[in-house]
């Protein structure tokens, strides 16, 4: 892990065994993780998948991140998505109380940011702007381009259930 334990993530220096070139990613999987922790340590399930005025939940934008994310990195190890994925996408909008507990939502988003980053661990430098293609459109991309897109895409949603947090109190 990094070297140091206080700050923001990025300032705590390299994450061991990650390439310099995907320490952005590592960095900001980390700090959503933490933010995660941090909004659902203490909130119930009420609290969790409350939808103010309408809006996405806190449980659905971390959800949402964990889905988004294996979608993308499943693309940039070049590999078209499982019937599994294609249905938890399907599913997701849906999500309410039954779907976790503040408790397995923490767990299950902390094992999707590690299995993220054994992945960033495993992608050779030499790969990072090999050509990918995304989604039935093929459309083009590159390693890179997916695994940075993974880590900006679940940084926004949980900056979105922090907001969303906030409302709901």
């Amino acid at each position: 892990m990094a070297t140091v334990s206080s700050g923001p993530v990025w300032l705590q220096g390299p994450i061991a065994g990650i390439s310099p070139y995907l320490q952005h990613v590592a960095h900001a999987l980390i700090e959503c993780r933490n933010d995660v922790r941090g909004l659902l340590n203490s909130r119930g399930a009420d609290a969790v998948w409350a939808r103010p005025r309408g809006a996405a939940s806190v449980g659905f934008h971390v959800r949402h991140s964990m889905g988004s994310l294996d979608r993308l990195f499943t693309y940039a190890r070049g590999e078209a998505l499982t019937e599994a994925q294609l249905a938890t996408l399907a599913n997701e909008k849906s999500m309410d109380a039954s779907t976790a507990t503040p408790e397995q939502l923490m767990d299950d988003f902390a094992a999707a940011i590690e299995r993220a980053l054994q992945q960033l661990r495993e992608t050779p430098e030499s790969a990072l702007l090999d050509g990918r293609e995304v989604g039935r459109a093929k459309l083009p991309s590159t390693v890179l381009g997916l695994l940075s897109h993974g880590a900006e895409h679940t940084y926004r949603h949980i900056g979105q259930a922090a907001t969303t947090a906030k409302v709901v109190g």
